[in-house]
């Protein structure tokens, strides 16, 4: 394992009886210390299996797992959940509805000190530690049910951070939210995790919430890693037609190349860098890339708009039906039914070959 690394999954394969395909098909990845790592993708594409994989909760068919240094899975070793020195913060956040706050947090905090790794003086001291770091010192003594939400979901993650894991596991934290707690919540978990210095691997399928909390990015498809790194590099250079539609929400517009250019319904752009039989390609334009001008001579016409505070979001449609987005600033306001002339930013969007 690399020294700097805290989780390392090597040719990682689960397949459940009586399915077809993988859950998760040899997946391979590597966590470094302090970073948190984001597992995006559409349902059933195999990221909470992953996360169940890490915490020991299900045992895979192949690979191996190393966790702060020690093989943990793998090569005829298998650590249970409960020594894997990692916390786990659930969907739903699995408190217990007649434990307080305080005995909440402290739970896991018992069991190290019967393992021997706490004190039992230290229990409280720690719980109290974490209940703070979340924002809830005063709520101590209150129960589940009488807390919001938000305020339960502080409870679960204290309670995953108190005993100072080497890794925390976070399966759609905020998807039972409201989205302006889950705004919020979101970026305060971020910034607790990061001043503990806490590694981090949580699931959504998301793909705003991920770009904004994730260090680094796993994108899955049918139990397989599709794309990894940063989330600049995978909105900036998506490595597939997949990847491309579902982390950038972008246009895809029907290309055909003629001599050096791909001809598109809005211009022209340079094909220079694809050597392909293929003649046939969508262009990527993304929402905020795509510019809208009154001309009544235009290609699209303003089928719907939305304000949304700092922008508009414009659905259009064009002569042949096919609908793009475009988000433009709130200086110049189109009406629906107005036909505008598309113009991109760039001159080099990525395009994505078909087959001929």
């Amino acid at each position: 394992m690399n020294s700097s690394a805290i989780l390392e999954l090597i040719s990682l394969t689960k397949q459940f009886e009586n399915q077809p395909l993988p859950a998760v098909n040899q997946v391979s990845l590597t966590l470094r210390q302090g970073e948190l790592l984001g597992l995006l993708g559409p349902s059933g594409c195999g990221k909470t299996t992953l996360l169940r994989l890490i915490a020991g909760f299900e045992r895979p068919q192949s690979g191996s797992i190393e966790l702060a240094g020690r093989t943990v899975c793998g090569t005829g070793t298998w650590i249970p959940p409960e020594r894997r020195d990692v916390g786990v913060v659930f969907q739903d956040y699995a408190l217990f509805p007649h434990l307080c706050v305080l005995d909440n947090v402290a739970f896991g905090l018992k069991s190290l000190a019967r393992r021997g790794k706490l004190a039992n003086p230290q229990i409280r001291e720690e719980a109290e530690r974490a209940i703070a770091l979340v924002g809830l010192s005063g709520f101590e003594k209150r129960f589940p049910h009488q807390l919001s939400g938000g305020q339960q979901q502080r409870v679960a993650l204290a309670r995953a951070i108190a005993p100072r894991p080497s890794l925390i596991l976070l399966d759609e934290p905020f998807s039972n939210l409201d989205v302006q707690v889950r705004l919020y919540l979101r970026q305060e978990v971020r910034d607790i995790l990061k001043s503990v210095g806490a590694s981090g691997v949580f699931v959504t399928h998301d793909q705003e919430e991920a770009l904004s909390i994730s260090d680094c990015l796993a994108v899955m498809r049918q139990g397989t890693v599709e794309q990894f790194g940063t989330p600049e590099a995978i909105y900036r250079q998506p490595a597939s037609r997949f990847v491309a539609g579902f982390v950038t929400q972008a246009n895809f517009l029907q290309a055909q190349r003629e001599g050096s250019v791909w001809k598109t319904l809005l211009g022209a752009f340079p094909a220079n860098n694809h050597a392909s039989n293929s003649n046939l390609g969508e262009l990527m334009i993304r929402q905020e890339e795509l510019m809208l001008h009154p001309d009544a001579a235009g290609e699209l016409v303003v089928r719907d708009r939305q304000f949304l505070g700092r922008e508009y979001r414009y659905t259009l449609t064009t002569a042949t039906g096919e609908l793009l987005h475009a988000r433009t600033n709130t200086c110049d306001r189109l009406d629906i039914g107005q036909t505008v002339h598309g113009k991109v930013a760039t001159q080099h969007p990525p395009i994505f070959l078909k087959d001929s």
